[in-house]
């Protein structure tokens, strides 16, 4: 939950530099202008100290982060900065990421000021990263809940909340390659193969047409290849792994408290009398 005091600042902010991104847009400005229009919004929209808490001293000769938010001497995020006529690319993004890796530091914004990505390193051999959030300020409704949580996620009060380490647990939970595993998981498919002989009235079909069917003209291939892909497989099969077993578990626990002629036992009070 947003509080309503940021939730204020959110929407009046968003369209104060809507406005002012659209100038600068129009303007062209170049990076050194677009990191001072960074600077304000650190402050005005997410609520930093533009003095104290925000800093350049990462910024040398343009080789590691233009800025930083840094609270009580952590670095809470790098920040590189594009000028806001570029497109972000991947090249801009690795050195900074490799230079927070060094540092310990776990998240990167990569920004034009109109392009805002945030990413979570994975400290991992080789480090990798996932991008947690993306949007288009200039596109951003102050109506739209989904819209500010994008924004809170930043916001020096959703530090507070852990809301980045939340909205990043929710990508990794809502999407695509998850998606994909769970449909093609046999829960699913039992699922789909009762509701296929519902409608069919009572014609056959077996899980493994099914799968064929979903993997080749349902789910995108990018969806079930790769790296990425394979994670969420793993994680699925586990987490049905662990539900299976502890279903087991409980059946065991059950059965074992059950009398001879299926009756559960039943503790005698303290006190009670047997009935000769």
């Amino acid at each position: 939950m947003i509080p309503k005091r940021v939730s204020d600042r959110l929407m009046r902010s968003i369209n104060k530099f809507q406005q002012v991104l659209k100038l600068a847009k129009d303007r062209d400005v170049n990076e050194s202008d677009t990191v001072s229009i960074i600077k304000d919004m650190l402050a005005e929209v997410f609520g930093y100290d533009k003095y104290l808490e925000v800093t350049s001293e990462f910024a040398v000769r343009g080789t590691y982060c233009d800025l930083a938010i840094k609270i009580n001497n952590k670095i809470e995020f790098l920040i590189e900065v594009k000028a806001i006529g570029l497109g972000l690319k991947e090249s801009h993004l690795r050195q900074a990421i490799e230079y927070a890796a060094n540092n310990g530091a776990q998240w990167v914004i990569l920004t034009s000021g109109l392009i805002w990505q945030v990413y979570k390193i994975r400290f991992e051999k080789p480090i990798n990263y996932d991008l947690v959030c993306e949007f288009s300020f200039d596109e951003l409704d102050p109506k739209n809940e989904e819209h500010l949580e994008r924004l809170f996620i930043l916001c020096k009060e959703g530090l507070a909340k852990d809301a980045r380490e939340d909205f990043h647990e929710k990508t990794l939970t809502v999407n695509r390659f998850i998606l994909g595993a769970i449909v093609l998981s046999d829960e699913v498919v039992n699922v789909i193969r009762r509701e296929l002989r519902k409608i069919s009235e009572g014609v056959l079909v077996t899980p493994e047409e099914i799968i064929q069917g979903l993997s080749n003209e349902v789910i995108k291939r990018e969806v079930l290849d790769g790296e990425e892909a394979a994670k969420a497989q793993s994680r699925i099969r586990r987490f049905y792994g662990k539900a299976t077993r502890r279903t087991k578990e409980t059946s065991t626990e059950e059965s074992s408290t059950e009398k001879p002629g299926g009756k559960s036992e039943e503790p005698t009070e303290p006190g009670s009398q047997q009935n000769g």
